[in-house]
C-alpha cells in the first residue's frame, strides 16, 4: 500500500474537517527524517501559498527530493507564476464560456470559478475545469476569466484552504475524498511486482492498435517479468504519478490526450513508449517526408501542395503522372488518403482534403499487391508482415460507406525471411525518429524498396503481427521496458 500525506500550513486549516492521521503540518513534514522508508508516499500539499522559497514551495520541493509524488509539483508551482502559459492548450474557451453564461449575463466582462482537484460547482464548465487541472495539477485553485472581444484566462491562482466558506469546504471535502480514494488509495498488490506500467487504451476505439487478446498478452508478459501492466483510459491522467512507465496502446495524435499523456509521463521521468517526440515526428506525414528526403532515403516521388497554390495543383499530373495519391498529413489506417485518376478528380479531391488541412501530400501511385510492415524496437527488427490490399481496393483498409473498415489479408514471416534491403531501409528510417517501438511501411517495386511512412504506436494484434513469434513478441517488448526501467533505477539514461 502507498502512504498518503496531506500537508497543511497550520493545524487550524484542517479544523473544519475530521481529524486524520494522514494530515500533518508543513513544519512536521519538512522535519521528517529523510530515507529509510521504501513505502510509496503521495503528498497533497494544501499550504496557504506556494510563493517561491516559501513554506508551501519547500514542501513540494523536498517532497520531490525525497522521491515522493506530490501535487502540486514544483513545475506546476513555477508554471502558475508564468502568465504566458494561461492561454495555451485551452480548447474552445470562448465558446464554452459564452454558452455557459445565461442570456442576461452576456454583457459580463469577467468571471471566476473555483476548481477542486479538477472539479467545479458549474456542471457546464466541468470539461473546462478538468482540462485546466490537467495543465496545472493543483489541488485548489481559482480560474479567472476576462473578456474584451473574446474570453481569455486572466489568472490561475492557487487558493488557500483557510479562505473557503462552509459550502466551499463541503465541496472541497467531497472532491478530496474522491481524489484520494481514486488516485492514491486504489488497492493494488504492488509488492509482488518490481515495476508498474500504465497501458493507455480506449475500450471504444473502432480500430485500436491492439485487440483485446493482444492487450491480455501484454499483461501476461509483464507479470512474467515482475511488471504490473495496468490498463488506464483518458480519464486517468492524474493517475500517471502512480506508475513507473507508460505504454500507449491507443491511436496517437499530437493534438489529443495521447500526446498530453506521453508528455506528462516524460516530465515525470517515466519510461514512455512511445515518447512525445516520436508522436510528433510520426503523426505528420509532411514532417516524415522531409525527414526521409533529407536523409536521402528512398520514397515515392512526393510533392507538398498548398491550399492557395492552384497552379501547382493543376501542373501536378505532368510531374507525378496519373494516378496520384493525395494524403492529409495526419491520417491513419488509410483514412484521409485518396487515389485520383483524372485532373478533374484531382481538383475535386484536393478541395475536400484542403478543408481539413492547409497542406497536403501528393505522391506517385505505386501498385503493389502488398505493403511490407517491419516492426522495429530500439533500432532492432522485431517482426515482419505483408499486408495485402483489401479485396477490390487499392489500399490495405477499405473504409466503406457505412463507416465500417475492411482490410486485406496478411502474412507474417520471420524477419530473416523478409528481403534484407527492405529490413535495412526500415532500420535506417527509424534511426531518424528515435529508439522506440515503430512500424515502418514500405513498398517493394521490382527490386527497389521505398519508405511509405514510419508509424509510432504500431498495430500489434493477436493473430496478426504475433503470428510467427507468438507470446515472445509481447515478452520482447516488455523486456525492453524492463531494461529501461532498470537503467532509470541506476540513474542511467536509457
Amino acid at each position: 500500500m502507498s502512504r498518503l500525506v496531506i500537508v497543511v500550513e497550520k493545524a487550524s486549516d484542517w479544523g473544519s474537517y475530521y481529524p486524520s492521521a494522514d494530515v500533518v503540518t508543513a513544519m512536521d513534514y519538512l522535519r521528517e527524517p529523510v530515507g529509510g522508508d521504501d513505502e510509496r508516499t503521495h503528498v497533497i500539499n494544501l499550504c496557504r501559498s506556494y510563493k517561491y522559497l516559501g513554506t508551501g514551495y519547500y514542501v513540494s520541493l523536498l517532497a520531490e527530493a525525497r522521491g515522493h509524488k506530490v501535487i502540486p509539483s514544483v513545475r506546476t508551482v513555477n508554471d502558475l507564476r508564468r502568465r504566458s502559459l494561461y492561454g495555451l492548450q485551452i480548447d474552445d474557451l470562448n465558446d464554452k464560456l459564452a454558452s455557459f453564461l445565461p442570456a442576461g449575463g452576456r454583457d459580463t466582462t469577467d468571471f471566476g470559478m473555483l476548481v477542486y482537484f479538477g472539479e467545479t460547482a458549474h456542471p457546464d464548465l466541468q470539461d473546462l475545469a478538468r482540462q485546466i487541472f490537467d495543465i496545472f495539477p493543483c489541488p485548489l485553485m481559482r480560474i479567472e476569466f476576462e473578456r474584451e472581444r473574446v474570453w481569455q484566462i486572466a489568472a490561475v491562482k492557487p487558493v488557500g484552504l483557510h479562505t473557503l466558506d462552509d459550502a466551499q469546504e463541503d465541496a472541497f471535502a467531497a472532491t478530496l475524498e474522491k481524489f484520494s480514494r481514486k488516485i492514491w488509495r486504489r488497492p493494488r498488490a504492488r509488492k509482488q511486482y518490481r515495476y508498474d506500467i500504465a497501458m493507455l487504451v480506449d475500450p471504444n476505439e473502432a480500430m485500436p492498435p491492439s485487440n483485446k487478446k493482444a492487450l491480455k498478452h501484454f499483461i501476461e508478459a509483464g507479470k512474467h517479468l515482475g511488471i504490473e501492466v495496468d490498463p488506464i483510459n483518458k480519464n486517468d491522467y492524474q493517475r500517471l504519478a502512480e506508475y513507473d512507465g507508460l505504454f500507449i496502446r491507443e491511436t496517437t495524435a499530437s493534438d489529443n490526450h495521447t500526446y498530453r499523456f506521453a508528455h506528462r509521463a516524460e516530465r515525470e521521468g517515466m519510461v514512455v513508449m512511445d515518447d512525445p517526440t516520436s508522436i510528433l515526428r510520426c503523426t505528420n506525414k509532411i514532417f516524415l517526408n522531409d525527414l526521409m528526403v533529407s536523409r536521402k532515403l528512398a520514397t515515392p516521388k512526393t510533392e507538398i501542395l498548398y491550399r492557395d497554390d492552384i497552379r501547382r495543383l493543376r501542373d501536378l499530373p505532368e510531374r507525378l503522372g496519373l494516378p496520384i495519391v493525395l494524403k492529409i498529413p495526419d491520417g491513419s489506417f488509410s483514412r484521409g488518403v485518396v487515389k485520383v485518376e483524372t485532373p478533374e478528380a484531382l481538383e475535386k479531391a484536393a478541395v475536400d482534403l484542403f478543408s481539413h488541412s492547409a497542406l497536403l501530400i501528393a505522391q506517385e501511385y505505386l501498385y503493389t499487391e502488398f505493403d511490407w510492415r517491419i516492426g522495429v524496437l530500439n533500432h532492432e527488427p522485431l517482426y515482419a508482415c505483408q499486408y495485402f490490399m483489401s479485396r477490390g481496393h487499392w489500399q490495405i483498409y477499405n473504409h466503406g460507406a457505412k463507416g465500417t473498415a475492411k482490410s486485406g489479408g496478411f502474412r507474417t514471416v520471420p524477419v530473416r525471411e523478409a528481403p534484407s534491403d527492405v529490413v535495412k531501409l526500415a532500420l535506417k528510417a527509424t534511426q531518424t525518429i528515435g529508439d522506440g517501438l515503430y512500424g515502418v511501411d514500405l513498398k517493394q517495386v521490382g527490386e527497389r524498396p521505398v519508405v511509405i511512412e514510419v508509424n509510432d504506436n504500431p498495430s500489434i494484434d493477436a493473430g496478426v503481427e504475433d503470428a510467427y513469434l507468438g507470446e515472445d513478441l509481447y515478452l520482447r517488448i516488455m523486456q525492453e521496458f524492463l531494461r529501461r526501467l532498470e537503467l532509470k533505477r541506476l540513474g542511467i539514461q536509457p
